[in-house]
């Protein structure tokens, strides 16, 4: 039986990357294959090979089944920025129109344990009025979501597990990621969440 989640987070550089990274390497230590996908990323490097996204790189790196990158990352942009300014730089519309089919068809691999990384959040915009959270909707996937240990993260937290909850699709589970050494009350925060 084959398991895929949507990882979310609460925002941008919150550990989304490598709590995926960590489950799948969890999940082939244990005998299982894995597949991922980063479907939209932006903050690309140009390589002799193309755009090539750290995260994106990450996730390949810990899946067993024999992907291409574009398999993994099919919509790729060179900016820092969030991905629907940048697709919208180079003339590219992002839509859950666009991106469900390849995530479709590697969801169809038949990996034991399969992940979708989002970018940023969960509201992240794509263009016009769709979301990121919408391409999970698409896909009828689980979430994990991603708390960054930060001073708000409680907000964060509920705001976005309410997302999740309102869009119709289960929240599987959360992971508390200490992003900040020096939050204050790290313990109660955690006790709170």
């Amino acid at each position: 039986m084959s398991a895929a989640f949507f990882i979310t987070g609460t925002d941008t550089e919150i550990g989304k990357t490598t709590v995926a990274a960590g489950l799948l390497y969890a999940a082939r230590a244990r005998g299982l294959s894995t597949a991922a996908a980063k479907p939209v990323a932006s903050d690309c490097t140009m390589t002799a090979e193309g755009l090539r996204n750290g995260d994106a790189l990450a996730l390949l790196g810990e899946c067993s089944l024999a992907l291409d990158y574009a398999e993994v990352n099919p919509f790729a942009f060179a900016p820092a920025i969030a991905p629907h300014l940048a697709a919208r730089e180079v003339g590219v519309e992002l839509t859950v129109e666009r991106l469900l089919p390849p995530v479709q068809r590697l969801l169809a691999r038949g990996a034991d344990f399969s992940l979708v990384e989002g970018a940023g959040g969960w509201l992240v915009p794509l263009s016009g009025d769709e979301t990121l959270a919408d391409l999970a909707v698409g896909l009828q996937l689980p979430v994990i979501l991603v708390v960054g240990m930060r001073l708000g993260c409680i907000n964060h937290a509920l705001l976005t597990a309410k997302a999740v909850r309102d869009s119709g699709l289960p929240l599987a589970g959360w992971v508390a990621n200490q992003v900040d050494p020096q939050m204050s009350r790290p313990k109660q925060n955690l006790a709170t969440l």
